[in-house]
């Protein structure tokens, strides 16, 4: 039995930092885990920064309501969710996701958890657990699902890498570069055709 992993962020939904940085007017908030493969410094860096101006989640919040799926984005999850099971995999945050599970149909997402103060300022974060994706990737094997994963970004390689199938999409070309042996696609109907190619 299949279950093909998903990343969020650069996958299905344009970047959400990227966008509050355009929104915010602050260009160091469009770092992402492309740029940066450390994590926990780059979201210490983030909140840094959010502190520094005086924003918090519902800032990031009013950014996310006007944030729509890629183009063919839902119709790409709509057509895997019918042909296997799927599971986004995401480094974002439950506070984030949701408005953009409903516009994407409601598929499942394993997250992360922002930790809010009462005034709405964001100090700090909960991972879901150790090594997020690639843990996740480990559990699912073990209850005796063939995993497939795709992402962009430093921090979907274990997953990619770990699974039967694993697969670039629309990754950076320096990602792209050092891992040539992980195929890379641009497109949902390229990316579909090679899951499909995996389960066969």
């Amino acid at each position: 039995m299949y279950i093909t992993c998903l990343d969020l962020e650069g996958v299905l939904v344009p970047e959400i930092w990227i966008a509050f940085a355009e929104a915010s007017g602050i260009p160091e908030l469009k770092r992402t885990t492309r740029d940066e493969p450390d994590y926990d410094k780059l979201m210490k860096y983030r909140l840094d920064i959010l502190d520094q101006h005086g924003l918090g989640l519902k800032e990031i919040q009013e950014t996310i309501a006007k944030i729509d799926p890629m183009p063919g984005a839902k119709e790409f999850m709509d057509e895997l969710r019918a042909t296997t099971q799927v599971v986004i995999l995401s480094d974002t945050f439950s506070q984030f996701a949701k408005p953009l599970m409903k516009k994407l149909g409601w598929p499942a997402i394993f997250c992360n958890e922002l930790v809010v103060a009462p005034d709405g300022r964001i100090t700090d974060y909960h991972l879901r657990c150790e090594k997020t994706k690639l843990t996740t990737v480990r559990a699912l094997q073990s209850c005796g699902f063939e995993t497939i994963a795709s992402g962009d970004s430093f921090n979907d390689l274990a997953m990619i890498q770990a699974s039967k199938a694993g697969f670039l999409f629309r990754a950076p070309d320096g990602i792209k570069a050092d891992y040539p042996d992980i195929p890379a696609c641009d497109t949902y109907e390229e990316l579909m055709a090679l899951i499909k190619g995996a389960m066969e």
